[in-house]
């Protein structure tokens, strides 16, 4: 039998989705201390939409793109991001196709 199943790569489904993007946000770093003293950065790599990034010790976040998943809170070894839902109206708007 023939597997039928269309492959789709991440970035495609991402571009599906859209975003009431808030002025404030929703993400934040803790304490950059930890963050400059933290050989993991698990943050940088466990983020499906790519929220976090690392130059030179210095992590930021782009929360505009943040895909409500939670999933850098819970990998932070450090407990050292402020995560929480966006604003009521605010942030990711699902679309499967």
């Amino acid at each position: 039998m023939e597997d039928t199943k269309l492959k789709v790569n991440i970035d495609d489904k991402l571009y599906l989705n859209t975003y009431n993007v808030d002025t404030l946000s929703h993400l934040a770093i803790k304490d950059q201390k930890i963050c400059e003293t933290c050989k993991e950065k698990t943050c940088t790599f466990i983020c499906p939409a790519r929220v976090y990034e690392c130059k030179d010790g210095h992590v930021t976040v782009g929360y505009e793109g943040c895909l409500e998943c939670g999933a850098c809170r819970i990998a932070c070894s450090h407990d050292n991001i402020d995560w929480n839902f966006p604003r009521g109206g605010f942030g990711i708007q699902f679309r499967l196709a």
